[in-house]
This record gives C-alpha cells, sequence and structure tokens, in this order.
C-alpha cells in the first residue's frame, strides 16, 4: 500500500528488453535521490510512477536499484518502457502517517494531458481519463496521476471521456516528475479505493447469504 505522497524523483536511466519479442518485459535501472536507499532492501516493493513494483537488484552506493516490469504491466501503465524522469514512492509502514489517502499502486487506466499551465502562482492540470473511470471521479474526490494523490477540482463528462481539473501549488510541481508534463502526455491513473468498492456493492448482483451449518 502507498499514499500518493511522493518521497523521491528518480530517472529511469536504462531500459532493457528482456527477451526478443512483444511477450517479453523490460528491466529498468531507476537511479534516485542520495541516501534514498538506505531502509531498501531487496524484495521491497516501490511505486514508480504510480505502479507497485518489486526491487530486484540494489546498488545503494551508486544510488540506483532495478525492477522487471512484465509486458502486460508495460501494456497498461504509461511512462516505463523508457528513459526519463519518474515519481518514486516507498511503501507505506503501519506506523507511518496517511498524508494523502490509501492507494493500491495498481493503475487503473491511461490519461491524456489536455492542459498544463500556470494559473496565479499555482498550476492547472487537467487530464482526460477513460470513459469507464467516470463514475470513479467527483469533485473533491482523490485521484492518483503518476503516483501523486491529488484532489478534483472540476468533473467534465464529454463523449471522449471524463476530464478532470487539478490544481498543483508550486511545492508539488517543484517536487515530483510532474513538472515534466505537457499537453498530450500520457498518465498513469488509479481511482479511489474506496469508490471502488462501493461502485462493486451498487452493482453486483443480489445473492442470497448462505446460511451457517449445523
Amino acid at each position: 500500500m502507498f499514499t500518493g505522497i511522493i518521497t523521491g524523483v528518480g530517472r529511469i536511466a536504462a531500459a532493457h528488453a528482456l527477451g526478443s519479442s512483444s511477450t517479453h518485459g523490460k528491466r529498468l535501472t531507476i537511479t534516485c535521490p542520495a541516501d534514498y536507499l538506505e531502509d531498501v532492501s531487496l524484495g521491497d516493493s516501490i511505486a514508480l510512477n504510480g505502479a507497485c513494483m518489486t526491487v530486484t537488484t540494489l546498488d545503494a552506493p551508486a544510488h540506483q536499484f532495478t525492477v522487471d516490469i512484465s509486458a502486460e504491466s508495460l501494456a497498461k501503465t504509461a511512462g516505463l518502457d523508457r528513459e526519463g524522469p519518474i515519481n518514486l514512492e516507498k511503501a507505506l509502514r503501519a506506523n507511518d502517517r496517511l498524508g494523502g489517502h490509501l492507494v493500491s499502486g495498481h493503475v487503473d487506466g491511461i490519461g491524456t494531458v489536455t492542459r498544463f499551465a500556470q494559473v496565479g502562482e499555482s498550476w492547472e492540470l487537467r487530464v482526460l481519463t477513460p470513459v469507464a473511470l467516470g463514475k470513479f471521479l467527483a469533485y473533491k474526490g482523490s485521484i492518483v496521476i503518476n503516483g501523486v494523490s491529488l484532489t478534483v477540482n472540476q468533473v467534465a463528462d464529454l463523449a471522449q471521456g471524463c476530464e478532470v481539473s487539478i490544481n498543483l501549488i508550486p511545492h508539488t510541481v517543484e517536487n515530483t516528475a510532474l513538472s515534466a508534463l505537457r499537453e498530450g502526455s500520457q498518465v498513469n491513473l488509479e481511482i479511489d479505493l474506496i469508490a471502488r468498492y462501493v461502485e462493486r456493492m451498487l452493482t453486483a448482483p443480489a445473492q442470497a447469504v448462505p446460511s451457517a451449518p449445523v
């Protein structure tokens, strides 16, 4: 589990194919800030742009680690197949502050940035999400964009999808890889965990509760 509060901005330094066909994934080499890996061990979970991955090799003195990402994960995410800046978050500990909201690290869909512009001292970020995710998005609700827990300020249901508008304070822009976004950029999306279960409870077919054995 994660919170959507970014703990470091790293970089995909290399992306090597694990095979010669489209059924093979890639091995990503991630560089990160100094001392970021001091409390990280092999097998730990780290979210990369919101996608939970497992540390497969670790070189703390060189400030880098690797993850293996499957072809399935590559097909369902954006920005994890090539070099570039990336948001990092270590897995939530039981005694950590929950500064954002409960995040699973599972990408629900890919959105497209339709606007990223400065408004006053802040920035407006608009993202067009897939139609299927629209029912999970609400005014003042939560959404994860490239691993960052954000609050939705506006929702517009369009024929081509649901467009959400988000206000980014300067601190968020300066301390995450969201600063690299441009109109047309693709981003990883995760819907609110509670909204996911509410939708299931409302739409699942009614079934009789099995009686307890005598």
